[in-house]
């Protein structure tokens, strides 16, 4: 029998690991976070054992993490609730470099500005580990031991473990020896960076399991071939796959711009929608990957898809558990509260004055003078191609205005919603924002 869903609950950052999976191993592979792995039987069993210490690096080359970094966060979390303990590591000596694009050379940026956006992800990451406890984490940069290397330091005791051959037949400095823009030797050089950063861990604290995209998986092994080398060791390292949309398109994109964990760069109510516009093909997937919801949870959610998909129960509740994680319960009530007023039934003029911004600024909106009347705003605003197709759409009874029927041609706009804005609809569903300018 199905596990009833209550739709209203919130689950916590800090959820049970799901008694039905023998250990946290099982579960990675049954939410299709294992794309590529060192040595699977041999990770069973180290991630079914005593604590390991793991990590995962990111780069500071945006002042802020996307959806992509989201999985790795949410996979080191996983590995934390099972008793691992995670090393966080922001790049400021290879956010100083560059990981080889497939198509054409970083800009480099200064060294004031990578430092500027590590102490930007330091605080992104950090939101979603638990720093106490047995299995604490424990946040590194890789620019600490890297500094106080010599370019001879490094050549002689690092450089030279690494093989040219080897390098070369690495998937991004492959794609850029075959194209136009070649590769420079700064680029070329960044493998050997990360694999420094995995030795440097395992001697400092015993770290033994690096996790990664996929895309990352030539950087990954250059860290367990250098401790191998080095140390006479085997380390471990975990390829998670690149996450792609059913119908073709990128994943993580909402009008062509990334979604970003940062609410000033991408707010809550926009990244709401956009787990709310997943396809129903893609959206247990997303589930599985983003979600700490059981597989009893999912498996009911995938029933909902299968028989009633005009409810989008699964994308309502993977909506509500990204964005709580990311941007807390506060949050996502109240861009929850804009979408119900908005698109469904809800009280305008009892919303969130920054949300409800947030939200008409995705919807088409227009600024108008003071004094403007319904028939210039609706205009304005693109809902209407002429005023006599608006005076047209107000005898008809097809236009609101901040959720009052308008009745008159001469009604004057007066910004009445929280933030001194307000909302136009025509039709039932056809709406835009207007600011009073």
């Amino acid at each position: 029998m199905s596990t009833p869903i209550d739709d209203a609950s919130v689950r916590a950052l800090d959820p049970v690991n799901d008694p039905t999976f023998a250990s946290v191993w099982d579960e990675l592979v049954w939410r299709g976070l294992i794309h590529v792995s060192t040595d699977q039987d041999e990770l069973r069993d180290l991630l079914s054992g005593p604590p390991i210490v793991f990590y995962c690096g990111f780069d500071p080359t945006a002042p802020s993490l996307h959806l992509g970094n989201l999985v790795q966060l949410l996979t080191m979390r996983r590995l934390q609730l099972a008793g691992h303990r995670p090393l966080g590591l922001v790049g400021g000596s290879t956010g100083l470099i560059g990981d080889p694009r497939p198509t054409a050379e970083r800009t480099l940026n200064t060294p004031e500005t990578v430092a500027a956006w590590v102490d930007r992800l330091r605080a992104q990451v950090e939101r979603f580990l638990t720093f106490e406890g047995d299995n604490a984490a424990r946040m590194v940069n890789n620019l600490d031991w890297t500094a106080p290397l010599s370019a001879i330091d490094f050549l002689r005791e690092i450089g030279k473990h690494f093989r040219v051959g080897t390098m070369l037949k690495k998937d991004a400095v492959s794609a850029r020896l075959n194209s136009e823009a070649g590769i420079s030797y700064t680029e070329f050089s960044y493998q050997i960076l990360q694999g420094m950063d995995y030795l440097e861990l395992y001697r400092a604290y015993g770290c033994v399991l690096q996790t990664g995209g996929s895309d990352q998986w030539g950087n990954l092994t250059s860290g367990t071939d250098l401790v191998r080398r080095v140390e006479g060791v085997s380390v471990h390292a975990i390829g998670t796959p690149l996450i792609t949309n059913s119908d073709g398109t990128k994943f993580g994109k909402s009008e062509g711009n990334a979604i970003w964990l940062d609410a000033e760069m991408c707010s809550p109510w926009t990244m709401y929608q956009f787990w709310l516009n997943t396809d129903d093909r893609d959206v247990i997937d997303r589930l599985k990957v983003f979600t700490f919801l059981t597989r009893a949870e999912i498996d009911e959610y995938s029933r909902r898809v299968a028989e009633e998909p005009f409810r989008r129960a699964a994308q309502k509740r993977l909506a509500r558990e990204v964005v709580t994680t990311v941007h807390g319960s506060e949050a996502t009530e109240a861009v929850i509260a804009a979408t119900e007023a908005l698109f469904g039934q809800g009280d305008l003029t009892a919303l969130d004055a920054a949300v409800l911004r947030s939200a008409l600024d995705e919807l088409p909106h227009a600024a108008v003078a003071p004094g403007a009347t319904v028939v210039e705003a609706l205009t304005a605003t693109g809902l209407v191609s002429s005023s006599s197709e608006a005076r047209r759409a107000i005898a008809q009874g097809g236009v609101s205005l901040d959720g009052a029927k308008v009745t008159a041609d001469d009604t004057v706009v007066r910004g009445s919603l929280p933030g001194g804005v307000s909302v136009l609809r025509r039709g039932k569903k056809t709406l835009a924002g207007v600011f009073l300018g």
